[in-house]
């Protein structure tokens, strides 16, 4: 068949280009510890920031949200999906983000990736006069939602808060909207949020924050990059994944109650899609309370702990540490054949390090991305520093 010809070709083209990516099979639960294709490994891959994916409290609670409301949900959240841990959740998460809100609400959703194409796409569904100002490293999820919501969209370049300005002032849309990334997760930098909505404010846009990366370990009490730089606006619309630093799944977003009812009643991806289970929404419960409690700010001193021993022990002269103090520490290459085999050695010593490669990043800065967890212990760290540094003088 032509097609499978075409496609075949495609592939071997990215075989050429080092760009093909290959799946591993985990036989474990994760952690940094892990059972991969029959090797135990110590794995610098994930994003369990704070190494709740496997915490026993964790597992204990979605065991007890399967007795109470089985296996899935049967519909999505508007025919009958939706639960009473559903709304608890919901509850819960106004209350964590709150205080940066003006009379916040929250909604689940089943994806961070499913959350931001309904939070861009429901904000300016049917309107005609609408502008999206998108960072152009935003994640890919981001940049789906703005094509998704058929608007006027202007990407400003990364961190570059004249040409934004630029934008929202010369644009005469009636609705502005400004979609960033606070911790951007291929480089680990935050966003200066503060600027961001300083301007948004005096522009009348929303600023949407898509916290991926930072949720449940910005912030003293693990709140966020909201509560990290310290912001309230009723110009704010929030959402944070769930299945990264809060150990289970899904995404929540956070915002003044009319905007949550807008999204409810217009966002495609929310209304035509069947709820996560109920009993996810239970465990994230008491993920939330381990995430404000001492255990979770001791987990995210911990982290700090690692991320700068690593940033000390670090001795490149070749390639390059891109500056981060976020648990996402990348290590700049370049050449996409050199990270593979990179990446390759590092397997082989029993260290599984993520190879970052175009699409996912600009073609010539191809990476290692190396991700802390509060999981790891200091002599994890010392192992990975000294694995690099001697594999970089080779």
């Amino acid at each position: 068949m032509e097609l499978l010809n075409r496609l075949d070709a495609q592939l071997q083209t990215l075989a050429q280009q080092s760009l093909v990516r290959t799946r591993r099979v985990v036989d474990s639960p994760c952690g940094p510890r892990v059972r991969v294709d029959g090797r135990e490994l110590l794995a610098f891959c994930s994003n369990d920031y704070l190494g709740l994916a496997s915490h026993p409290a964790l597992a204990a609670a979605l065991q007890e949200g399967a007795g109470l409301y089985g296996a899935g949900s049967g519909a999505s959240h508007l025919i009958s999906g939706h639960s009473r841990a559903h709304a608890q959740l919901e509850d819960r998460l106004a209350q964590f983000v709150g205080a940066h809100l003006e009379r916040p609400r929250a909604l689940y959703f089943c994806t961070g990736y499913m959350a931001n194409l309904a939070i861009i796409s429901g904000l300016t569904a049917g309107d005609r006069d609408a502008a999206i100002f998108s960072e152009s490293l935003n994640h890919a999820s981001l940049i789906d939602g703005t094509r998704l919501a058929r608007a006027a969209v202007q990407v400003y370049p990364h961190a570059d808060l004249e040409a934004l300005a630029a934008m929202l002032q010369a644009s005469t849309a009636s609705t502005k909207v400004v979609v960033t990334d606070s911790v951007f997760s291929m480089d680990g930098d935050l966003a200066d949020l503060p600027a961001l909505l300083a301007l948004c404010e005096r522009y009348g846009a929303l600023l949407v924050v898509d916290d991926a990366h930072g949720f449940g370990t910005l912030g003293e009490h693990g709140h966020g990059a909201l509560e990290h730089f310290k912001l309230q606006s009723p110009y704010l619309v929030y959402m944070g994944t769930l299945g990264k630093a809060a150990g289970v799944g899904g995404a929540f977003v956070a915002a003044h109650e009319t905007v949550i009812e807008t999204l409810i009643q217009k966002a495609r991806p929310y209304i035509f899609t069947t709820a996560a289970a109920p009993a996810l929404a239970h465990a994230l419960l008491a993920s939330l309370d381990l995430l404000e409690g001492p255990e979770g700010m001791q987990r995210r001193a911990h982290l700090q702990a690692l991320v700068a021993q690593l940033n000390d022990g670090l001795r490149l002269t070749r390639w390059q540490r891109l500056p981060s103090d976020t648990a996402i520490q990348p290590i700049l290459i370049g050449d996409n054949a050199e990270t593979m085999r990179a990446g390759a050695a590092l397997y082989e010593q029993g260290l599984w390090v993520g190879t970052i490669r175009p699409p996912t990043v600009a073609p010539g800065t191809s990476r290692l991305r190396v991700t802390l967890s509060a999981g790891h212990t200091h002599a994890d760290v010392a192992t990975l520093i000294n694995a690099i540094n001697a594999l970089e003088r080779m």
